[in-house]
């Protein structure tokens, strides 16, 4: 940040802390308003910057002329319902947790996600490994053949999550790849996506259909909600991890 300073760059920060360092050093704060976050792997301030940053697309679209006003008021209503879709994906629970107790006989996780889910893909086995110290890694469903699809046997769930979108049809050919090599499939999906999956599953998650401007946030509640039951689990400490820290003090 200061050295953007130096170079004359203009500085905005999403911080959830107004007063912290790098609120003060930034000319424009933009405030995540998550509140206090005790645990140490962020859960509801990753949502939360999700939300401000969806909110300054929308109006640096408006800014800059590429969305109307019709479409600003249209996805300021669809990003203002996201609390209602949260609801109904947090009574996913008894689900999820059966699914994470299968989840934590494993030793190794894949997760892929292709676009916008790429991004969540990474959460999920971050927030995996950072809880329950399981080994995990966030792959784009695009580059499974570059490699990663060499790992995949029956000792290598993969957890897919894939809203049904443009984008859904290559997602199922990746499935596909990871069926055929006996693959456990955990897919994240909705009630279009689970009707056209056409792959054996493990599991499937079924969320509700969302706009498309809200999918990460609320795809990343059931991401999250499967770290936490397997590490519950496995009795590890999900507030306070070992090896981690909230705050990171060292270069």
């Amino acid at each position: 940040l200061r050295y953007c300073r130096k170079a004359g760059m203009k500085i905005g920060a999403v911080v959830n802390v107004r007063e912290s360092t790098m609120a003060r050093e930034s000319d424009v704060i933009l405030p995540t308003l998550a509140g206090p976050e005790i645990g140490v792997a962020s859960t509801k301030a990753f949502t939360c910057q999700l939300s401000v940053l969806a909110s300054l697309a929308v109006r640096a679209g408006v800014a800059r002329g590429t969305i109307s006003r019709e479409q600003e008021a249209m996805l300021v209503r669809q990003l203002s319902e996201a609390p209602r879709y949260a609801n109904q994906v947090l009574k996913l629970d008894g689900q999820i947790e059966k699914v994470a107790r299968d989840l934590a006989h494993y030793k190794n996780v894949l997760y892929l996600g292709r676009d916008t889910n790429f991004p969540l893909a990474m959460e999920g086995a971050l927030k995996l490994k950072e809880i329950s110290y399981i080994h995990a890694e966030g792959y784009a469903a695009g580059e499974l053949k570059h490699g990663p699809i060499a790992l995949i046997d029956e000792n290598m769930p993969v957890i897919v999550i894939a809203p049904h979108d443009r984008i859904f049809e290559k997602t199922v050919s990746n499935m596909q790849e990871v069926a055929a090599r006996g693959g456990k499939i955990i897919l994240i999906t909705d009630s279009k996506g689970a009707a056209h999956a056409t792959v054996k599953t493990m599991e499937t998650i079924v969320l509700p259909d969302v706009p498309e401007i809200i999918s990460p946030i609320i795809y990343a509640l059931p991401i999250q909600m499967l770290a936490y039951f397997t590490a519950v689990f496995m009795g590890t400490d999900v507030d306070q991890p070992r090896n981690l820290a909230k705050s990171v003090t060292v270069e």
